[in-house]
Formats: structure tokens, sequence, C-alpha cells
């Protein structure tokens, strides 16, 4: 279970995935964008590009796993042991639900939000039973439970789109809904997500706050001057003696219209295009997240390849993806020079039926291919030799895991780009994992290994 820079997951006996509740310490404060780590949960960093920042772990120390109910050899005079807490009830929930007992976990965490729970209790509550509801399927439930602890207990965003017990919650229309709304801001969902999303937006465009000063205070200005105007105006009107010249007064009242309407259109074109730039910080956020399988069997997110290759995500139906995939291995070589790595989804392979799973996150042979979890991942993510056995592994081809993710990103990129959702398309992206060409179809890869510089090359380097 759990407890994004634009995170954390249970870490379960033997899989170094199993989950503590913590007594006595309290949340810290997250350094990064968009994702932070919280109290309750041992999860390994995440990274990300212009949205990957490399997020400094907090230290956490694992508490021991308590009970609800005395054991038989306790003595019954221990009231510690014999009365049920809030904390207790969440640790003997951690427990069940890492030996896959969801339903005797869920009655733990319900338990545990009945017996006044301090506000990071009543946040680990919270959040490990929607991780339950998303592992019973129950959407909306799920998403009632994140809803309450992104409002009232400060559970940040980035924390929902990285935990992989998270991952079926996230192909549901409720986890969009839930993620819309924590863009938008408001009272019902918080403004944390959305401040950490105008952070990077200020940083892609620094002069967008300068560009609104200036609309405020020249439409303030030409405002006052129209308010001088209108009286002078009356009075050329009029005529008479004394009276100002009317073509000269009625053309300044028009220029300091004009500009009044012109300074406002441009303040709200302005303000739009900072939603759709934060719509699509959030789509790459998502996208960072998403998880691939390479040729060794190693289990990585998007964001991991960053400045090592140039993911090509083909999208279409069986047929198209597999004859786009034999002629790209006609240009195998020059593709693989310029760091190219094929990412076929099949349309419809997400609603596959899945082998009915025991316990929570990945099986044990993904969890094993996983990168290592802990403060010790951040020394060896960012070293040359742990960025060198990532390159090492990167060959022509990797597989999608959680397809209906992938599906409902790519979907979301086609409504954004105007395209008709479902039609076959290609998305070439950036070294730093921005969109960098998309379009209907297969792409022509004589015409990609025109247009992309090879990996060693100076405009390479620039995309980094």
């Amino acid at each position: 279970m759990a407890a994004a820079s634009f995170a954390p997951a249970l870490h379960h006996r033997h899989r170094h995935r199993h989950r503590h509740y913590m007594s006595g310490c309290s949340p810290p404060n997250s350094g990064s964008l968009l994702v932070s780590r919280t109290w309750f949960i041992s999860r390994k960093p995440a990274l990300s590009s212009t949205f990957w920042v490399l997020i400094e772990p907090t230290k956490t120390t694992h508490g021991q796993l308590t009970h609800c109910s005395p054991s038989p050899s306790s003595p019954s005079t221990s009231p510690e042991v014999s009365a049920p807490t809030a904390e207790s009830c969440i640790n003997l929930g951690l427990s069940l639900f890492a030996k896959g007992r969801v339903k005797d976990a869920l009655a733990q965490f319900d338990t545990a939000l009945t017996l006044d729970p301090n506000p990071v209790e009543a946040q680990a509550a919270l959040y490990n039973k929607a991780c339950c509801h998303a592992y019973r399927e129950e959407a909306k439930k799920a998403a009632d439970c994140l809803r309450t602890a992104l409002r009232e207990y400060d559970l940040k965003f980035g924390t929902i789109l990285n935990d992989p017990d998270l991952a079926s919650f996230r192909a549901m229309p409720e986890f969009k809904e839930l993620q819309e709304e924590a863009r938008l801001g408001g009272e019902d969902i918080g403004y944390s997500f959305r401040r950490d999303l105008k952070l990077i937006s200020e940083v892609q465009a620094p002069f967008r706050g300068i560009r609104r000063f200036f609309y405020v205070a020249l439409t303030a200005a030409a405002g006052i001057s129209l308010l001088f105007t209108i009286p002078r105006l009356l009075r050329a009107i009029q005529g008479g003696d004394g009276a100002p010249d009317l073509l000269e007064t009625s053309g300044n009242a028009a220029i300091n219209i004009g500009g009044i309407i012109v300074l406002v259109a441009l303040f709200f074109w302005d303000n739009k295009k900072e939603e759709e730039q934060l719509a699509q910080i959030t789509r790459n956020e998502t996208l960072s997240r998403l998880p691939l399988r390479l040729s060794t069997n190693r289990i990585v997110e998007l964001v991991q390849l960053r400045d090592t290759a140039r993911p090509v995500i083909l999208a279409g139906d069986k047929e198209t993806v597999a004859s786009a995939m034999r002629k790209a291995e006609r240009f195998r070589t020059e593709l693989l020079r310029r760091g190219v790595i094929l990412v076929p989804v099949v349309w419809g392979q997400g609603r596959e039926p899945q082998v009915e799973r025991k316990g929570f996150g990945l099986s044990p042979k993904a969890t094993a291919s996983l990168p290592s979890i802990g403060e010790e991942f951040d020394k060896r993510a960012q070293s040359i030799v742990a960025q060198s056995k990532i390159k090492a592994e990167i060959r022509f081809r990797a597989e999608v895991v959680s397809p209906a993710e992938w599906e409902r990103w790519i979907r979301d990129q086609q409504k954004s780009e105007g395209i008709t959702p479902g039609e076959d398309v290609y998305i070439i992206l950036r070294l730093d994992g921005r969109v960098r060409k998309s379009g209907r179809g297969m792409p022509d890869w004589q015409e990609i290994v025109k247009e992309v510089p090879p990996m060693e090359a100076f405009f390479s380097k620039l995309e980094r």
C-alpha cells in the first residue's frame, strides 16, 4: 500500500515493500515539487524532468508494528497493549494488508478513524483505506478517501501519482476527475497540487507575472485617464466657449477604451495559456510515472530513461503496431544511434482479463526487477554507474506495464491535440521527456532518422 516534480509504496515483507506506521513521528517537510514523501510510508524517490526534478528523500525510521488486540501471552494489566488506539489499528491494518487480507485491513482503518486520530494518523488511515478500495475496484470510495486526505490532512497529490498500489485506480475515470479537481484547486480538494504546478509553470514562463503586472498597471492608468476624459468629452459635445475640441477629446477617449479592452483581453488570454500549460504539465507528470519493462525484465518508470533514450510510443490496433515495428527493424542501427526505444501500445490491451493477484503491489518477479528503494537509491540514481547500468539495459523495444494507464494518457494527449481518441498515433519524446513530435498513423522511420540527431550530436546535448 502506500501512504508528484514534478510518492511512496508499501514495502511488503520479503519483497522490500512492507509499510510501517511510525509512532511519535511527524510528517516531514517536502522539499520537492509535486512529489513528497509521506511519513508513514517508505518509498523509492521520484525523478522528474522539466517536471522531472530529482526528489530528495526524507529519512524515516520504521516503528515497531503493534496490534489492536493484546496477545494471549500479554499481561492483562497492561493498558497500553489491551486498549486499541488509532496507531495500533493502523499498524494491524498494514500487517493484514501486506498479507492480502483486504477486508480485514479495511475494517482496521475504519476503526482507526473512529478512535480520535491525530491529523497524521487520520491521513495514514484514509490513504491506506483508499488503497484497499482501489484493490477491491471500488473507485468511487477510493476517490472519496483521497479527496478527504487531500483537503483536510495535506496529502500530496504526487503520492497518489507514484503509488503502484493505486495503478488500477489511476486507470479509472474517478482518478481523472480527482486529478482535474486537484489541478484547478479549491476548498473541496485543497490548493497544494495547483500551487506546485504553478511553481513549475513559472519556471517555464518566468515573465508571465511581469506581463500580468503591466496589464493591470496599464489598465488602471487607462481607466484613470478615461475618468478625466469623460467629463471633457461631455463638455466638448455640449459645445460653447472654452469647450475642448470634440475630435481630439473623443480620440483620447477611444484610445483609453481601446487600450483597456486590449489589455483585459491579453490578461485573460495569458490566464488561458497558463491553464493549458498547467494541463500539459499534469499530463507530462503522469507520463513520467508510467512504467516500462526493459528487455532485461527490469521495470523502470519512464522518467528514469531521461537523458539516455528517446521513447517512441506507437499506439494502434495490433496489426498496425506490429507492421510499424517490422518497418522500424530496417532502420534499427540508425535508430539505436539516436537513442530510440520503441514502446508499442495496443488498443484494448488494458482491458484484457488479468490473473488475480494475491497481496499488493507488483508481482514478486516484477518487484525484484524494480530499482532499489530507499535513501541509497538517490545516490545510485545520480551516479554514473547507475546511469550506465540503465543505459546498458535499454534495447530497441520496451514493454508497457499497466496498459490501461498508458491508454488513458494517450487518449488525453489526443484530446489536447484535437485528435479523435482511439485513432492510430505515434508520439516521439525528447531526451528530457517532453513530447517532441506526434501525428496520426505510424511514423516514417526514414524521416525520423533524418530529423532526430544522433546521441553524440550537439543538438542532442541541448535536449538534455
